[in-house]
């Protein structure tokens, strides 16, 4: 089924475009439903499409040692996009995408975009933007991962995801959570036990609750707020404390980034 030029598409970046814009990609998106665990990006094979998230699915790229082991680079939600994006499905991904929240999910040919930004001053613009803020994303984290103790980091993850999602209650277990975090499952039961006692977040069988929001930004590291400060004025992102976050369209973005 075609997706409406007009109607929101429960992605933000699709969502920032303009009309003109988006009719340019429009007719060429699929919707798709993806389950948690699917491989949606594999490191070093082509990536001829681009996935935007919607809702609640989320996706995280991961980087896999020679020995099994691997850990999170980045999280992608309907905040975003992944997949083609660099090289336009020329070049092959770094990385893998695994689902992490299962859900809806729009694909593009990744060169149906290279033509559209062709087309587009405007909608190339704004996935220039948005690149800028994933290189962002992935050196926050990877500064994160050198720097800081692993209950900051963790309370880092949590609230990237529940940005996300949008809900209190996360769908995540201790086996997924210690795998992103690149830590003994064991190790991590530890420290969820503790941030627990704290009275920051109630851990249950395949899930985690945020019980304060605003005390466990506090007891985080500062990655997280970089990234959203940094995505707020590059972008136009907007995740406010009710986490209706948004995008603003270029031309908003443009306006107040030159007032």
């Amino acid at each position: 089924m075609p997706i409406e030029t007009a109607a929101s598409t429960g992605n933000l970046l699709l969502d920032a475009l303009s009309d003109s814009d988006r009719a340019l990609i429009a007719p060429h998106l699929e919707p798709l439903t993806f389950v948690k665990g699917d491989t949606v990006l594999v490191a070093g094979s082509a990536a001829s499409y681009v996935l935007f998230p919607r809702e609640h699915a989320v996706v995280a790229l991961v980087v896999a040692t020679r020995d099994g082991r691997m850990a999170e680079t980045a999280s992608v939600g309907h905040d975003g996009a992944v997949g083609g994006l660099i090289g336009r499905g020329r070049l092959p991904p770094a990385v893998s995408g695994l689902v992490q929240v299962g859900g809806p999910v729009l694909r593009l040919e990744a060169e149906r975009l290279r033509q559209a930004e062709g087309q587009s001053d405007t909608l190339r613009d704004l996935f220039a933007r948005y690149a800028d803020c994933f290189l962002a994303q992935l050196i926050q984290i990877a500064a994160c991962n050198a720097l800081h103790p692993i209950e900051q980091r963790c309370l880092r993850w949590l609230l990237s995801l529940q940005d996300r999602t949008g809900v209190d209650t996360l769908p995540i277990t201790h086996e997924v959570l210690a795998s992103m975090l690149g830590v003994q499952r064991t190790y991590l039961t530890r420290i969820l036990r503790v941030l627990q006692e704290q009275g920051l977040i109630r851990v249950g069988r395949g899930r985690i609750t945020i019980l304060d929001r605003r005390a466990v930004s506090a007891a985080a590291c500062e990655c997280h707020a970089r990234v959203q400060l940094h995505c707020e004025a590059v972008l136009g992102a907007v995740y406010g404390a009710d986490r209706h976050a948004r995008i603003r369209p270029v031309e908003a973005v443009g306006t107040s980034a030159s007032a």
